[in-house]
Formats: C-alpha cells, sequence, structure tokens
C-alpha cells in the first residue's frame, strides 16, 4: 500500500533528510585512502548520536549506521575494521536516519585519490542518472516514466542497470510501496501523486547489471567483478512541483 504522506508528516521527514544531508556535508570531506569502513561507519553514528537520531537501518535489522560498498560492491556493505579504504577505490555510502519516527535516505558515492577515467565517468553518468529520475517524477506521471529516464542515460553511456533491487517508497517505515525500479517494467506502474516521498536510486556499473548476495547475507555484489556506483535522494512530490528532500538548500 502506498501511503501518500501530509504536510506534517512531510515537515518530519524533511526534517530528517536534512540532517541526512547535514551528515554528508560533513562526513564526506573526511573519507580518505587508509581508513576502514568500520571508522567510516562510526564517523556517521557519531553524528546521528550528536543530533538526536539514530540510524534507520536499525529498523531493517542491519546492526550499523552506513552501509558501505566499495567497488564492485554495489549496495549493503557491511562496515568492517579489515575493509580499508585503498586509492583508485570508489566508496558508496549509503545512510538512512530515524529523527523521531521519520525515516531518511540517500546515498553518494565518492572517489579513494586517484581514480581511473572510466570510473569518473561512471560517477558522472550515475548522478546523472539520478537527476534524470527525479526530472520525470512529477505528479501526474508513472513510476515508469523515472525508470525509463534512468535507463536511457546509463543505457546511452554503455553502462549496465542493476534490476534486482530498486528505488521506494520511503519516510514512515524504510521500505515503502511503490517500487521505483531502475529500467522500464512491465509490472506495476502507479500514477505519481501528491504526498509521494520517494527515495530514487540508481545503480549503475561498468559492466553488466547482473548481481548476487555475498556469503554474509547482506552485500550485494556485480557477478562480472566490474565496479558499481549508486547514487539516492529523498525527494517529496507535491501538486506543482517535486522537492529533493535530502540535499541542503
Amino acid at each position: 500500500m502506498i501511503i501518500l504522506k501530509n504536510s506534517t508528516q512531510i515537515d518530519g521527514i524533511r526534517k530528517s533528510c536534512k540532517l541526512l544531508a547535514k551528515l554528508f556535508d560533513e562526513v564526506l570531506p573526511q573519507i580518505h585512502e587508509g581508513m576502514t569502513t568500520l571508522e567510516l561507519n562510526a564517523l556517521c553514528h557519531n553524528f546521528m548520536k550528536q543530533h538526536n537520531g539514530r540510524p534507520a537501518w536499525f529498523l531493517a535489522d542491519f546492526d550499523y549506521a552506513a552501509c558501505i560498498s566499495v567497488n564492485e560492491e554495489v549496495i549493503h556493505g557491511i562496515p568492517s575494521k579489515k575493509r580499508i579504504l585503498r586509492n583508485g577505490d570508489l566508496v558508496s555510502l549509503d545512510v538512512g536516519i530515524d529523527l523521531d519516527g521519520f525515516i531518511s535516505d540517500s546515498s553518494h558515492t565518492v572517489k579513494i585519490g586517484n581514480v581511473s577515467p572510466e570510473k569518473e565517468r561512471l560517477m558522472k553518468v550515475t548522478e546523472e542518472c539520478l537527476y534524470a529520475g527525479i526530472a520525470a517524477c512529477k505528479a501526474g506521471n508513472r513510476i515508469n516514466d523515472i525508470s525509463k529516464a534512468v535507463y536511457e542515460v546509463a543505457h546511452k553511456a554503455g553502462f549496465g542497470v542493476v534490476r534486482d533491487y530498486s528505488g521506494h517508497g520511503v519516510g514512515i517505515h524504510v521500505h515503502e510501496d511503490p517500487r521505483v525500479p531502475n529500467f522500464p517494467s512491465l509490472g506495476s506502474n502507479p500514477r505519481i501523486q501528491e504526498g509521494m516521498v520517494l527515495a530514487i536510486e540508481p545503480m549503475i556499473t561498468l559492466g553488466k547489471g547482473d548481481v548476487y548476495e555475498g556469503d554474509d547475507g547482506w552485500t550485494v555484489i556485480t557477478c562480472d567483478g566490474s565496479t558499481a556506483c549508486h547514487f539516492e535522494h529523498t525527494v517529496a512530490v507535491f501538486r506543482d512541483h517535486t522537492e529533493i528532500l535530502t540535499k541542503l538548500d
């Protein structure tokens, strides 16, 4: 069931999202070669505690504040003291905050040191996919309009699109209806309505889009070992515009 949010709920979700945007603003510049993904997780968790938030992922039985995925890991990477960030890595940081019962969700991918030109291009195109999807997220359009917009940018660039995972509704729960695929789908295709709050999140790869779940039961990895990239914003749909909530004004 799709939960249409009222103005009071959107105000609460917006506060959570702005706090998450501030987290990224503070944490992203601190990511550096040689740090562990567990140390990066601690930066995120400490920020939340300092601002009276808690990790939204706790609600999904994930025991960390951030999903941290490196290179061929697409999403849901488990922070570890053994995983050290190296020059040339792409690192996806997927974070959600539960602030007074309202949920935010956003992801950024950053480069460590000097990365290859193809990884630079992957980051650029994935972010373009995100904003193409957001541009298509208008009241009166359908979810498939978002999916087509994301897919067309990635396909034109020659990159793979992950199909097994998708964007989703968010705000009251971590994952809500509707599903927001990153490719045109013959499945459910609801009309986009005022009051929808959606997490739009392209997951794009240098190779094919096929993935598998690692032995830890969480980490999603490309089958061909190609590098992946992940960008995500939470947006709220209004009658005459769509607001990117997880972006600083």
